[in-house]
């Protein structure tokens, strides 16, 4: 929109206060407050949103896989047949073996409940969830027939224990004897803690190698479960439905979606909904810049009315209104954006200082799955939240600009 010279003279004079309009002027303020913190409302929630799923996507699928053949029973004899026809499918990048199973882990009297991942000690020191996570000690001396283990950070803070510390394993599959099944207790020495960032996780997992988890549940050489990567975890489904065809008589094969999708479905629901809800703020907003506008041409009528009578036209006049409401709304808009960037970049910070100011643990781990505020900014998102508060300025400043335009300067001016 390309304004002349007195057009941009007045538009700027009119965004400043003149005298006697300083109420005018703190509502187009109050309106350019609120639709910055609207935009940045936005732009921190849809970020926080969006690292959440992000961040739980990377760790539950990067320790689970794309998709799993889990074995009938809680077993796949032949998982080296199993391995090899995934590799051979187009789209299925790996295939990992491996055993999962919950048991209970004792140290010095206390008791906590575990979930055992045996693991091949190539695909653990590969693992990318795993990969550089340890706290203390290293799962690089993980070896078969070591009687080394690898636990979460939260586990051993449970469990009293640190590298160096041996724990008890019990186990259900034990020997039976006339009195029924002895439990079995096998003792391992803990040689890495580490910290994946989930919770859960953190919790309950201890990493041990394929061999030495096999002799714990008496599985010879069986595995319980093979986890499958692909080239598209988004369309997993399709590039696994061959290989399942294939497999389904001796495992049952399910994909992320599948296993966890009653947690990213509601994540995608709550994000659904707090865009919406948030959205109302910069409506809000623009209902303000729409009232300051109307008093503006209430306040100028009879200086509207003597630029028509020096030649102004109805088209100049809409330009120099709508410019100044779009220009609320566009500064608005640049400072959310700021805004919402600092806010991210400390949100850690924020956070910390809000509870130490407070006293209330606001990041509880055990409740929010993971251990600090996540963030990933979509810049698609980003766009179309700068582009909804531009355009619902501009909509905004339509009513008052043609009310403006149609001002009568003979009605206005005849007793002057």
């Amino acid at each position: 929109m390309l304004l002349s010279r007195y057009e941009r003279m007045i538009a700027r004079r009119y965004l400043l206060p003149g005298k006697g309009e300083g109420f005018i002027f703190l509502v187009a303020g109050i309106s350019l407050a609120a639709v910055m913190l609207g935009v940045a409302a936005l732009v921190i929630v849809m970020s926080v949103m969006n690292g959440f799923r992000a961040e739980l996507f990377d760790k539950i699928v990067g320790l689970n896989g794309h998709a799993v053949v889990q074995g009938y029973g809680g077993r796949l004899p032949d998982w080296r047949e199993i391995v090899a026809q995934a590799r051979e499918t187009p789209g299925i990048t790996q295939a990992t073996p491996l055993i999962e199973q919950p048991l209970m882990a004792t140290y010095n009297g206390r008791v906590e409940a575990i979930l055992v991942r045996g693991m091949r000690v190539p695909d653990i020191r590969s693992n990318a969830t795993l990969k550089g996570k340890e706290l203390s000690g290293s799962l690089a001396s993980l070896t078969p027939g070591s009687g080394r283990i690898g636990i979460g950070s939260r586990l051993a803070e449970a469990l009293g224990a640190q590298v160096g510390s041996q724990i008890s394993l019990l186990s259900p599959q034990g020997q039976t004897t006339p009195f029924g099944t002895v439990p079995r207790i096998v003792s391992y020495t803990i040689g890495a803690i580490f910290e994946i960032g989930v919770y859960d996780y953190d919790k309950a997992y201890v990493i041990m190698p394929l061999g030495d988890a096999q002799s714990l549940l008496l599985m010879g050489d069986a595995v319980g479960v093979v986890e499958l990567d692909t080239v598209n975890a988004d369309q997993v489904g399709t590039i696994i439905a061959p290989f399942a065809a294939r497999v389904g008589s001796r495992g049952l094969v399910a994909d992320w979606r599948q296993l966890n999708a009653q947690l990213f479905e509601a994540l995608e629901v709550e994000r659904i909904a707090m865009f919406t809800v948030l959205s109302i703020i910069i409506l809000v907003a623009v209902f303000n810049i729409l009232s300051s506008l109307i008093m503006l041409v209430r306040a100028k009528t009879r200086d509207i009315a003597i630029l028509r009578t020096m030649g102004a036209t109805r088209g100049g006049l809409i330009k120099i209104f709508m410019v100044v409401g779009t220009t609320i709304g566009a500064l608005g808009m640049v400072a959310g954006l700021v805004l919402g960037f600092v806010f991210l970049f400390f949100r850690q910070d924020v956070v910390w200082f809000i509870q130490k100011v407070t006293g209330q643990n606001l990041w509880d781990p055990s409740i929010r799955f993971l251990t600090e505020l996540p963030s990933k900014p979509n810049p698609v998102e980003i766009v179309v939240i700068a582009a909804m508060a531009l355009v619902l300025s501009f909509l905004a400043t339509l009513y008052p600009a043609f009310k403006a335009a149609n001002t009568d300067p003979v009605q206005v001016l005849r007793y002057e």
